[in-house]
């Protein structure tokens, strides 16, 4: 039996069926923005988080990448093993070449000698390449890096002027005694090349006052062995060649050092290792 409503009852009823729908589509209004919400928060979270450079991110890690490892930390390029002129002021080529000496090892190890025609200049280095003392020197007369063959077995006076060379080369060094009992350093035996104190000579030679002079123009006097200060030679070279051989390396001064000894600039980055010394040069 169908019930029957009053007009009263039916707006009552139809109110409620309104409510109810509305609930429906309020609740349905919310949880359509919770779930809009979930999916926009990944997407924000991502756009607020700090950038990492990585080896392959692209034209920025270029320069981190050989700075940096996987882990972000940064590595320290190896140290170029240098040689150390303490106080003293080389020339260019000096220096140069000194460093060479140490990058290369080619002093074996053992206590080297430097001699810079062109400077008069002498600097004597233990074997890892820190100077232990620097001198002026008095040189061969005539200017040349190539001695006259059999020089060594004439007598001084028949050395003529032109002949009178401090030879460029790579010598194994060691101390010895003269015919006087005098110790010297010798260089090279066959050609009677050897470093010693400064000896008197003429009186004209004025060997002292070349010596003690600020330039070098003046140093070229000798028969072409190498004389020091006394006080050089005592304290600096004969204590740093006792008990041991040396290296002594007289620079070239018609030649570059690269064609005599097949150095390299030790920091120039696009430099091009030669395979080593000179074949003039390792055989004395």
């Amino acid at each position: 039996m169908m019930r029957r409503y009053s007009a009263i009852q039916q707006i009552l009823f139809l109110a409620g069926c309104t409510r109810r729908a509305a609930t429906l589509v309020t609740q349905g209004v919310f949880l359509g923005a919770v779930a809009v919400s979930a999916l926009m928060l990944p997407a924000a979270a991502a756009q607020n988080m700090p950038s990492v450079i990585t080896p392959d991110s692209g034209a920025g890690s270029r320069d981190n990448a050989s700075a940096l490892t996987p882990a972000g930390s940064v590595i320290a390029a190896p140290a170029i093993r240098l040689a150390s002129f303490g106080q003293e002021v080389p020339s260019v080529e000096s220096q140069k070449f000194a460093d060479w000496v140490v990058h290369s090892a080619d002093n074996g190890k053992l206590p080297f000698m430097i001699i810079d025609k062109v400077n008069a200049r002498v600097f004597v280095f233990d074997a890892q390449g820190q100077l232990r003392g620097a001198a002026a020197a008095l040189l061969g007369l005539a200017v040349g890096d190539v001695a006259v063959p059999g020089l060594g077995t004439r007598k001084l006076s028949s050395i003529r002027p032109e002949e009178r060379v401090t030879q460029a080369g790579r010598f194994v060094a060691s101390l010895d005694r003269d015919i006087h009992g005098e110790e010297l350093l010798w260089v090279d035996y066959d050609s009677a090349l050897s470093l010693h104190r400064v000896v008197k000579g003429q009186p004209k030679d004025r060997r002292a006052e070349r010596l003690a002079s600020p330039s070098p123009l003046d140093n070229r006097i000798s028969f072409g062995c190498i004389n020091v200060p006394v006080h050089f030679y005592e304290k600096v070279v004969s204590p740093s060649f006792t008990g041991t051989n040396g290296i002594v390396y007289i620079l070239p001064e018609t030649r570059s050092a690269r064609e005599v000894f097949g150095s390299y600039d030790v920091q120039d980055p696009s430099r091009s290792q030669a395979s080593g010394p000179s074949g003039e040069a390792r055989a004395r």
